[in-house]
């Protein structure tokens, strides 16, 4: 497996494979041909049907400002469903070609090539080797992350929880209706402020928690700076429950660290093994990615051993199976926004069962995961963020 850095990338939301992907590809494809006069970029599958809505030819057009952004909507047979063709230009003539794909969480890949990303750093590929290697050893997943990975990911944790940070923050402090033309109105100061009469603990911590998840996902949708935690669609998950747990609750810097590492870990299993993908595999891949992640990183900040880990990461991800990835005009807000506050009190629930309930299990994270990545598979191409299917072709707003 790679580096679980690669799992947290810092960039421009609405969508890590639809801005964030696309805007390293056109600088990575500028580097290579800085004589062009002219870029054309054609965008192919689920970049092409949503990409509007997702502000890829904006993205694009931040490296390459006067490139022609074309959404092809026909071709079909795909490599990959977020497929882009990059081609330069001098004096009318082609000097330079080259197809990319954008294949989750902000990563590319480019045809015929190996990538930064590519280079090997875990010889295990599935969470039972991980936990096998762990019995041996006789350390813990934090213990083992430290000694796998180089010396730069401690800062590299520090960076990116401070970066998580500031998006809360900034998310909390914002009011106002959300781009794109739905009318979502921003909800996460609303959220925060307002307790209720007689709340209960639990109800404020839901709450709280909640308004986190908000804050961050409304962020991306105002296509500000976000973490993937794996993708942006589902950058809220992780960051609301870490924070609470730091803010809120006081534990110290250095685990949630730990504990970012950790969810770090199953994202990288995730994608060694299946998606992050919501073109590839729905919202599935997305947001029970991200569940998974965040219940893992919970139980491991509360010091639960192995197997209630690798639990809680398996019933997250078991109970968002066959979800569909379906956002209205092409838009990361409905449903995604509020998929993501629910998400976080999902992985919550997931720790709570896994804590009393680990040794009765009868499904491996393994195996959920691969059940993920073969129900995305056989989903429906509508259901894989191409606009055509569910929410995003029923939605005719609501007021009352």
């Amino acid at each position: 497996m790679k580096s679980i850095k690669s799992v947290y990338k810092i960039g421009n939301g609405p969508s890590s494979s639809h801005t964030v992907g696309p805007y390293h590809a056109a600088q990575i494809f500028a580097g290579r041909y800085p004589g062009a006069d002219a870029y054309r970029v054609t965008l192919y599958g689920s970049l092409a049907f949503t990409g509007e809505g997702h502000g890829t030819g904006k993205a694009i057009r931040a490296v390459l400002p006067h490139a022609e952004v074309i959404f092809d909507r026909k071709t079909s047979e795909l490599p990959h469903p977020n497929t882009m063709l990059f081609t330069a230009l001098k004096d009318g003539e082609v000097i330079g070609e080259k197809r990319m794909f954008s294949v989750g969480g902000g990563s590319i890949r480019i045809e015929g090539e190996e990538s930064d990303e590519d280079v090997e750093v875990w010889p295990q590929e599935s969470f039972t080797e991980i936990i096998d290697l762990c019995r041996a050893r006789r350390v813990n997943l934090g213990q083992l992350i430290y000694r796998t990975e180089d010396i730069s990911l401690r800062p590299y944790l520090a960076y990116v929880w401070n970066a998580m940070k500031e998006s809360i923050a900034r998310g909390l402090s914002a009011d106002g209706i959300l781009p794109g033309g739905l009318g979502v109105e921003r909800k996460a100061k609303l959220l925060h402020e307002k307790r209720c009469y007689n709340e209960s603990a639990d109800v404020t911590m839901n709450r709280v928690i909640a308004s986190y998840a908000y804050a961050v996902s409304e962020e991306n949708a105002s296509e500000n700076i976000v973490v993937t935690a794996p993708t942006c669609g589902s950058c809220g998950v992780l960051p609301s429950v870490l924070y609470y747990m730091e803010h809120d609750r006081g534990f110290p810097e250095e685990e949630i660290h730990e504990a970012l590492a950790v969810a770090a870990l199953v994202g990288n299993v995730i994608r060694t093994n299946a998606s992050i993908s919501g073109a590839e595999c729905g919202c599935q891949a997305e947001i029970g990615s991200a569940c998974s992640m965040t219940a893992a990183a919970l139980a491991s900040l509360y010091g639960l051993n192995i197997d209630q880990i690798e639990y809680a990461a398996e019933i997250a991800m078991e109970h968002n199976l066959g979800l569909t990835c379906d956002p209205v005009k092409g838009l990361v807000q409905i449903p995604c926004i509020e998929r993501n506050a629910v998400a976080a009190m999902r992985a919550i629930s997931s720790v709570n069962l896994s804590r009393f309930l680990y040794a009765t299990r009868k499904i491996s994270f393994d195996e959920v995961v691969a059940t993920m990545y073969r129900t995305g598979k056989d989903m429906d191409e509508k259901y894989r963020e191409t606009s055509h299917g569910g929410l995003s072709q029923l939605y005719e707003g609501y007021a009352r």
